[in-house]
């Protein structure tokens, strides 16, 4: 409702911040890379430090960061697709990092329980990679089905599935096994997110 109600302000916005940031010599997809590093000190200031006050402040920096890179490519005619893309992969980066960090803030314990790993394993894994091949041909940064099949990365769906098996057996033993397992995966399937919007960087069209 918002970006549809007052897109004509936020494009005045965008083009200010444009404006006064293309004079910093980064190009406008280092500006879009540079916003998830404030959301990721962030998520660490929810989820370990408890610390909500300084999270809004790294969330809020993330946001102006976010705004200024599509200014910036405006008012320097640097938009493109792999842009586009890298914008939107981003977007949902920190939005994961926004949520979950809320999610573990609300757990007592600086060890997470193991359903708090299961959603970010789904999230990360099940959507984001499958999410990253389908939006790098929706935005047409690469479009031939060749290269989207060899997309890959380090934990596609069949790995993650023995994963969790592997983890689900050594439960019979130690349920802690369990939950290392799904952690792991979790990590890995950020990482496969991470591999295959690389992919998409070095095989743009």
């Amino acid at each position: 409702m918002i970006k549809g109600n007052f897109s004509g302000f936020a494009e005045r916005v965008g083009i200010q911040l444009g404006l006064f940031f293309s004079k910093i010599p980064l190009t406008p997809n280092q500006w879009t890379v540079l916003s998830i590093v404030p959301a990721i000190f962030g998520f660490y200031s929810l989820a370990y430090m408890r610390r909500m006050d300084y999270a809004i402040v790294l969330f809020a920096a993330s946001a102006l960061i976010d705004g200024i890179d599509g200014g910036v490519a405006r008012v320097t005619g640097a938009v493109s697709s792999l842009g586009a893309y890298l914008d939107g992969m981003i977007d949902r980066i920190v939005e994961g990092l926004l949520l979950f960090g809320l999610m573990f803030y609300g757990i007592p314990d600086y060890i997470a329980p193991g359903y708090a790993w299961i959603a970010l394993l789904l999230f990360a894994g099940t959507g984001i990679t499958s999410y990253a091949r389908a939006y790098a041909h929706h935005r047409n940064v690469v479009t031939d089905p060749t290269k989207l099949r060899r997309m890959g990365g380090i934990l596609e769906r069949p790995e993650r599935l023995i994963l969790v098996f592997i983890g689900m057996v050594g439960s019979f033993w130690n349920p802690l096994y369990l939950s290392q397992a799904i952690a792991l995966g979790s990590v890995l399937a950020v990482l496969t997110v991470f591999q295959r919007m690389w992919f998409v960087v070095k095989n743009a069209e």
